[in-house]
């Protein structure tokens, strides 16, 4: 393990040469320069504050222990064990957190996200669930302060959707997010099930950061766009103008659907949306195969085919399979209440990267 105080103390140097930068008048000029520089700021600051109690409470601990150890006066030592008994706790949880927020951070963690949930095994059921799941993100979202915006949905015939995707705009949502991708898995006595025989359906999901034009170039050479009639479930015509917009990326293969508004210069705006967040993805793919040995330390590799969580009716459970998590919160969970999943994965996520260190 790397020496904790000798990292602090040097971005406390860091801290205090930042704030000098930060009273130049060139660069306060410099807008794009002074609004990094006032994040970077921002992030040494909860750090540096919370170093300052770290060091108070090391430092109340000490005189504790020596009152305690020199001083027989039963007054004074009573009073030195309910210091220790105050700063003790204190002291271990500050010890505790502040490694970890000496972690890189994930350059995609402050991105807003493009989320894709399609059905897979199980027929109708399985798209019943994929409506569960965008309903579970959708309001998980709401309580955030989050911003959804569906992008492309394509119904099924029962109530539920055979895919839907759909984008997630606020603060440090990929961070949040990040662990969704997998296969969800679902056990339960379908509606349509006269014999109350449960069933096991599965989902997929898999939440791309959004990526800007600067992080992915695409040539407009290497499109081949079309366009047609939007349609409903069933066929139904929908509207008579060709405003669906269908993107393939030649070199890749990938192909991208957007029938969602009337006009074809939006759903062609979405479409290259998803594609770029697509793109994106295959690159860090294929970096993260160039680094299989770091994948396997993280807690979920975000590949798709991977089997993240199951949602059990019979019993009421939500069990992660990658952290052996189950809790008795169904209901809530599918009903928006994410974060004690979500904390525990982000907890085990920083347990495994800090072994690596």
């Amino acid at each position: 393990m790397f020496d904790l105080e000798e990292k602090l103390d040097k971005l406390v140097d860091n801290y205090q040469k930042l704030n000098k930068k930060l009273s130049d008048p060139e660069i306060i000029n410099d807008s794009d320069k002074y609004q990094k520089l006032l994040k970077k700021h921002a992030k040494l600051k909860k750090i540096i504050d919370k170093y300052q109690e770290y060091k108070t409470a090391k430092q109340g601990l000490a005189e504790a222990r020596e009152m305690l150890e020199l001083d027989d006066d039963p007054d004074v030592q009573e009073l030195a064990e309910m210091e220790i008994a105050e700063l003790e706790p204190k002291f271990n949880k500050l010890e505790e957190r502040l490694p970890i927020m000496l972690l890189p951070d994930d350059p995609n963690d402050e991105k807003n996200v493009i989320v894709e949930i399609r059905a897979g095994a199980g027929g109708d059921e399985a798209a019943l669930f994929a409506a569960d799941l965008y309903r579970m993100y959708a309001r998980f979202a709401e309580g955030k302060g989050w911003v959804v915006e569906v992008m492309s949905a394509n119904p099924s015939g029962a109530g539920g959707y055979k895919e839907m995707i759909f984008t997630i705009e606020g603060t440090d949502i990929f961070k949040y997010l990040k662990y969704e991708s997998g296969v969800h898995r679902v056990q339960r006595v379908p509606s349509t099930e006269s014999s109350g025989r449960i069933h096991t359906s599965t989902a997929t999901v898999a939440v791309l950061p959004e990526a800007e034009e600067v992080d992915v170039e695409i040539d407009s050479n290497d499109l081949k766009v079309d366009v047609y009639r939007s349609s409903g479930p069933g066929g139904q015509s929908v509207n008579t103008t060709d405003s669906a917009v269908r993107i393939t990326h030649l070199p890749t293969g990938l192909t991208v659907s957007c029938q969602d508004e009337k006009s074809q210069h939006k759903n062609k705006a979405k479409a290259m949306r998803v594609l770029r967040a697509r793109l994106q993805e295959k690159k860090e793919q294929e970096k993260q195969a160039e680094r299989a040995e770091a994948r396997k330390s993280q807690v979920g590799t975000g590949d798709r085919s991977e089997k993240i969580r199951t949602y059990n009716f019979p019993q009421g459970r939500v069990s992660d399979h990658r952290i052996n998590l189950t809790l008795h919160q169904l209901d809530n969970i599918l009903d928006g209440d994410l974060d004690p999943v979500i904390e525990a994965l982000i907890e085990e996520d920083n347990l495994k990267r800090l072994e690596k260190i």
